[in-house]
């Protein structure tokens, strides 16, 4: 008769390898879908209007959208403020978390008031991917930059625009984006 013994270190050991290529063969899809059920980056051949926003120094022009289910909108973004400023579509609940991170750039200097050190995001995003800043749904810009979101409202979840700096959400830097 055979008896084997398992040793708790070498269950740990294989959970542990078993977890982490879970995490790595299904992350996409896992950290996807926490952006998905607010829409999803749209395709240039799909834009049905453009609205141009400009972001003056903690607030919105417009400070409300109106939207339509299954709408792509292609957004031209404009820092017109005198210090960076984002611009994110998300819910309330995501803005929140995502006011995390933004600290974490002011904390390693990327975010410096009026500048992005770009050359030091990239650095810090290797270790922290957070770091980096390349969400479809979010655009950050230096002042007097201008770039895009391409956004498909896939649903009729209660959405916003917001700028996360610290200090920008709370201050009222939230355009409201309104299902019609």
């Amino acid at each position: 008769m055979l008896i084997f013994l398992i040793n708790k270190d070498y269950i740990y050991v294989l959970f542990m390898k078993f977890f982490i290529l879970f995490l790595f063969f299904f992350a996409k899809t896992i950290f996807a879908s926490s952006v998905n059920h607010i829409g999803e980056k749209g395709k240039e051949s799909e834009v049905d209007r453009i609205i141009e926003i400009k972001m003056f120094d903690n607030y919105f022009e417009p400070n409300q959208i109106d939207i339509k289910k299954g709408e792509t909108i292609k957004f031209i973004v404009i820092n017109l403020g005198d210090l960076v400023h984002e611009f994110n579509i998300a819910n309330k609940e995501m803005h929140i978390q995502h006011q995390s991170e933004m600290m974490k750039m002011i904390e390693n200097e990327i975010l410096l008031g009026d500048t992005i050190d770009h050359k030091k995001m990239k650095e810090m995003a290797k270790i922290d991917h957070s770091m980096s800043h390349s969400h479809s749904n979010s655009i950050l810009l230096e002042p007097n930059m201008s770039g895009e979101i391409i956004w498909k409202f896939s649903s009729n979840i209660k959405l916003e625009a917001a700028c996360n700096i610290p200090g920008h959400y709370e201050s009222g830097m939230i355009a409201a984006i309104n299902n019609i």
